[in-house]
């Protein structure tokens, strides 16, 4: 398996992280900050973006942040059991 490649754009504030390069994919909105990019053909993720990044890694007074994954309810049955079936893998 190929290493992920990140690269940060400090002028708009994004992390992009790639696991598969030069895949063809459709972006999933997780929730205001998180962009899953899947290859729906070969149904994997390729990447993930994450916007506002120097929000998200701030610790708040009760420890890490939280960011519910609120996109997943207006997907389709399939590309959300495509997304799950990613992050189960995972786990």
């Amino acid at each position: 398996m190929t290493q992920p490649t990140t690269n940060y754009d400090e002028t708009s504030d994004t992390l992009y992280m790639s696991f598969v390069p030069d895949v063809k994919a459709t972006g999933i909105e997780l929730n205001e900050h998180i962009l899953l990019r899947i290859d729906k053909e070969s149904r994997r993720a390729v990447g993930i973006t994450f916007l506002n990044y120097s929000i998200l890694i701030q610790k708040a007074d009760f420890g890490p942040r939280s960011f519910p994954l609120t996109g997943l309810t207006k997907l389709s049955d399939e590309t959300r059991e495509i997304v799950m079936g990613y992050w189960k893998a995972r786990l």
